[in-house]
């Protein structure tokens, strides 16, 4: 999906957004047309009132209404946390991507990284059985790796949006490579490298623009525990490198940066949108430890919430769970919302900003430090909305090769 214009945003008195862009002065966002920088699909989609489900917010933690000196007569929290797991092997220290992906499952690693001066993101998702793919959700999901991507996406200057499907003869999965097309993802010695050879895809934009060059991501610190996000272990997240470093080289568009970087894995054996309704996570450096928070609310009702401090070892341990930070709605009313210190966080950057998904970087003060956060949020039924599964081949093409 198109990343979003740079913007910073905040709430006023009178309840409206308002949007400061650089060199700009602030607008009101309920009278501003940002339409105009969406393609035509889009902007019919966000003018159809009511054909997108309102996203379903988990519910508010009292603490996060309070005063700082104030405590809830009640306090009710989530039915779950994240459960530690020792699922067949799965979180080594490292990536593996020959294990098999079973029908109707998926399998992706993720990386997300900003750079050292602030003015550039970066996203990259390989995936295996492609989760957020309508023709993967036509075909019944008997392959996944009939249903394979890599997700580039590039924020800042320059910015580029690509996810093109690949099919199961361009899949190339080994225990420390995975081919996807023209582009790979492979551990060498210490470092993860992606070779990207891809073009992105621009709603009425008939010509694609190559998006080509190569990522290195070296981890600082490697975690070998694996967490599952259900009782019965039917999604599993492993976060590979909470804290790693990277070395962005790209030739088209001409980029080349250094940054700080994230890395986890995601893997299950039903849909996404079978185990979940809506989920919200974020991590953030803190001095040489990183803490993540990952909450949200599955399809059978119950909720969970964790927060995991992974020490300078790379060790995860249980932390206490600050109480919700609410952030401003998307301009596609998507709820969002992240922990911080006394219920308090702004909007620094939104990153990407879709129906369905949003990804934005956050300020806030998580166990006393000053943080730059990255955040997302996702709501699985607008994501199954039919009319977000007719647009979205427009932006995810699926190639024969």
């Amino acid at each position: 999906m198109p990343p979003h214009p740079d913007h910073e945003t905040s709430i006023q008195g009178d309840g409206a957004i308002r949007v400061s862009q650089a060199g700009d002065g602030a607008t009101d966002l309920r009278q501003s047309d940002k339409l105009e920088e969406w393609g035509p699909l889009w902007k019919s989609l966000a003018r159809i009132g009511g054909a997108l489900p309102a996203a379903d917010p988990v519910e508010a933690d009292p603490w996060a209404l309070l005063k700082p000196d104030e405590r809830p007569s009640a306090r009710r929290g989530p039915d779950g946390k994240l459960i530690p797991s020792e699922a067949n092997g799965y979180g080594a220290a490292h990536p593996r991507f020959d294990a098999p992906v079973p029908p109707g499952g998926y399998s992706w690693w993720y990386i997300d990284a900003l750079s050292d001066d602030g003015r550039h993101g970066l996203t990259l998702i390989a995936f295996l059985g492609s989760v957020f793919s309508p023709y993967f959700k036509r075909s019944g999901r008997a392959s996944p790796l009939d249903h394979a991507a890599l997700n580039v996406v590039l924020y800042g200057p320059k910015a580029r949006w690509t996810m093109t499907e690949r099919p199961q003869h361009v899949v190339r999965p080994e225990a420390s490579q995975l081919g996807i097309g023209p582009s790979s993802v492979r551990w060498v010695g210490d470092c993860l490298v992606i070779d990207i050879e891809e073009h992105d895809k621009r709603i009425g934009v008939p010509w694609q623009r190559r998006v080509a060059g190569q990522v290195r991501l070296w981890p600082e610190v490697l975690n070998d525990k694996p967490f599952s996000l259900d009782p019965a272990g039917h999604h599993m997240w492993h976060c590979i490198a909470p804290r790693a470093r990277i070395e962005v080289e790209m030739r088209e568009p001409a980029l080349s940066w250094k940054g700080s970087a994230y890395l986890d894995s995601n893997r299950g054996n039903e849909s996404l949108e079978e185990g979940f309704r809506v989920w919200h996570w974020s991590r953030a450096h803190l001095g040489r430890d990183v803490a993540v928070f990952y909450e949200g609310r599955r399809r059978d009702g119950s909720t969970f919430a964790s927060a995991l401090r992974f020490d300078a070892a790379g060790v995860p341990h249980e932390a206490e769970l600050p109480p919700v930070a609410p952030l401003p709605d998307t301009y596609w009313q998507l709820e969002r919302r992240t922990r911080a210190d006394r219920g308090f966080a702004t909007v620094r950057r939104t990153w990407e900003d879709v129906p369905f998904y949003t990804r934005s970087t956050v300020h806030a003060r998580i166990y006393g430090e000053k943080v730059v956060a990255m955040q997302e949020s996702l709501s699985l039924d607008r994501f199954c909305s039919p009319i977000v599964q007719m647009m979205l081949p427009f932006r995810m093409p699926r190639a024969r090769r």
